[in-house]
């Protein structure tokens, strides 16, 4: 069997310098992420072209790619805050981010991988106690929800668009109070609820009132109208009319003509 031919060491040396060197300038970018390239001869931190997109990448190995994740993302927060009368109140909060992608260079030189608690989650909290402590409790568990979390992220946002970072939404999930405030406020809304409902039956009930008395002064003032209208001639013709068709009646009946009160005549039946 031949010998395998011999490799010379330096042969060897170039081919392991060559296969670091690849190893080295080989940057792969995953799916919904996006880098910056820091180079150290020539300006650190590139600021003036695109970040690097996704897949294979090849740079020199004595510089450096910083991987950020550019999709969606979602932070939790739970805060300690005061209310309007000084009470203790922990709002649990999500919030909707991601940095600007265009500005990724500016954002890694600037502020730094750590922007999310650098930046965004103490101005979340700022913000979260300046807008809770212009509300009493009672607005904070029922009426002003909604008001709140959109006056929270506005304050965010008007501070963080400037830095580099994207918020899409600030969603307040719970308020929760003092045991003894939250029982204090459910007993005043089943109050007030219950004074409602009577407010409504009590309204219900005028209305159903003066129902009737239309009705009523409908019908007194109809039969007033009609009693004024009838004189002693029309009804004795009407009376006539009615003797008349009673007299055609197959029932046995004696008819007895100008027998009754004003001329009338008078029916006497077998009955």
């Amino acid at each position: 069997m031949d010998r395998l031919p011999k490799i010379a060491l330096p042969t060897v040396v170039v081919i392991i310098l060559v296969f670091i060197l690849i190893s080295k300038s080989a940057i792969n970018i995953g799916a919904g992420e996006a880098g910056v390239l820091w180079k150290r001869f020539s300006g650190g931190v590139v600021t003036d072209e695109p970040p690097l997109g996704e897949g294979f990448h090849l740079v020199a190995p004595w510089n450096r790619v910083y991987i950020y994740e550019v999709r969606r993302q979602e932070v939790f927060e739970k805060m300690k805050v005061l209310s309007s009368n000084g009470l203790d109140i922990q709002l649990d909060a999500s919030a909707w981010y991601m940095p600007k992608y265009g500005e990724l260079g500016q954002l890694h030189q600037q502020i730094g991988e750590g922007y999310l608690d650098r930046i965004l989650l103490p101005t979340i909290r700022s913000a979260a106690r300046s807008v809770v402590g212009r509300y009493t409790p009672e607005q904070l568990y029922s009426s002003k929800r909604d008001a709140i979390q959109a006056e929270i992220f506005e304050e965010t946002k008007k501070i963080v668009e400037d830095q580099h970072i994207v918020l899409d939404e600030i969603l307040v999930r719970d308020v929760t109070l003092p045991p003894t405030i939250k029982e204090a406020i459910e007993r005043k809304l089943k109050q007030e609820q219950e004074s409602l409902e009577y407010e409504f039956r009590l309204v219900t009930a005028e209305k159903e009132a003066e129902r009737q008395r239309i009705e009523a002064q409908g019908k007194a003032d109809a039969n007033k109208i009609l009693s004024a209208s009838l004189t002693d001639k029309i009804l004795q013709d009407k009376g006539i009319e009615a003797t008349l068709k009673l007299s055609q009646s197959p029932n046995a009946k004696v008819v007895v003509v100008g027998s009754g009160d004003d001329g009338l005549p008078l029916i006497l039946g077998n009955n």
